[in-house]
């Protein structure tokens, strides 16, 4: 009998060990629930940090960032799972609130300006695929800071490829110079600027290399013993005819075009290849340049460089739907687009 009252009494306090035991691995999961990934999402914030140099004022500063990287990256996470045209990734962006991104990085100013004549309306037969960087036309992706100089970064690369089409020269030409130079058309600097704006200055004054007027991304008083040694110059610029895409495709199909689209959106800010095709509006806010146009697996796609270095994207470039069911294309492409003319 005393034996059995020994057995009985271990195995009470067995009982009693495992009802605490499991009331604290309960606590713990309480603290940690299964599945959240908090150590996961620290380490990926920590590659991400090296990945891309990314410096902080301070401790303080790096953990304020650290939500909003985590609901970022949740995002991108669940887009990617749903297999769209594009893919998402977290990229030099991914510490940014998307009003951040949006007054930091995009800088086109809508602004009217009067119709052009339009000297590729009558051009049939357009080649299926076109890609100016084969034919030697466009100089390698820029990086415009953090500064909202896209609309010159977008004007330089449609005149670098008229340039080279017309003289067989690909010279870099420098958006600095629009930028501390272009002041009395009305852009803005690193506050925002328009590209026909920009095609007027380069007819009235040229426009120099960018070996000779590097690019700081801030805007500083006009350089002109710089200014005077213009490598590029044009006759003028014109209007594709908008909410056009079969005009927008003749035009590229002869030279590098200017356009703004609207890309403020989260896909936007993340985007990582394929084609891409929304989510996005059409409040135009962000100046960029269309260099080719094709075909992938029957999808038809504009070549879109793109001037926020080459992490972003496919290498600096986006590939966006074109033959959209809305006639202003996709984040509003085919709005307002001009080229420049070199006689």
């Amino acid at each position: 009998m005393e034996a059995y009252g020994m057995i009985r009494n271990v195995g009470f306090m067995w009982l009693i060990l495992c009802v605490f035991w499991t009331l604290s691995m309960a606590s713990v999961a309480e603290d940690n629930p299964p599945g959240d990934g908090s150590d996961d999402m620290r380490d990926r914030y920590q590659k991400w940090i090296d990945k891309y140099g990314r410096e902080y004022k301070s401790g303080e500063e790096r953990e304020k960032r650290f939500p909003i990287y985590q609901s970022n990256v949740q995002y991108i996470d669940y887009f990617n799972s749903l297999n769209r045209s594009y893919t998402l990734a977290d990229n030099m962006f991914a510490d940014l609130t998307n009003d951040e991104f949006k007054t930091t990085y995009l800088g086109y100013l809508t602004d009217w300006s009067p119709d052009t004549c339009f000297k590729y309306g009558n051009i049939v037969n357009l080649p299926t695929n076109v890609d100016w960087r084969k034919e030697g036309a466009v100089t390698p992706i820029k990086d415009q800071g953090q500064c909202g100089s896209c609309w010159a970064f977008s004007a330089v690369a449609a005149v670098e490829g008229i340039t080279k089409i017309k003289t067989g020269k690909l010279v870099s030409l420098s958006e600095q110079e629009l930028l501390d130079c272009d002041v009395i058309s009305g852009n803005q600097g690193c506050s925002g600027g328009f590209m026909p704006k920009a095609f007027e200055f380069i007819k009235k004054i040229g426009i120099t290399t960018e070996k000779e007027y590097p690019y700081r991304g801030v805007e500083n008083v006009c350089n002109k013993q710089k200014v005077r040694y213009h490598s590029a110059t044009i006759s003028g610029y014109e209007k594709v005819p908008a909410n056009d895409e079969k005009s927008l495709k003749a035009a590229v199909a002869n030279q590098p075009v200017s356009v703004a689209i609207d890309a403020g959106g989260y896909d936007f800010q993340f985007y990582s290849g394929g084609i891409f095709s929304g989510n996005c509006g059409k409040q135009l806010n962000h100046g960029v340049t269309i260099v080719g146009y094709g075909e992938d697996v029957g999808k038809s796609y504009w070549l879109v460089k793109n001037s926020w270095g080459t992490s972003w994207g496919e290498y600096g470039y986006v590939r966006m739907k074109s033959n959209s069911s809305d006639k202003r294309g996709t984040c509003g492409i085919a709005m307002d687009a001009s080229y420049p003319i070199k006689d």
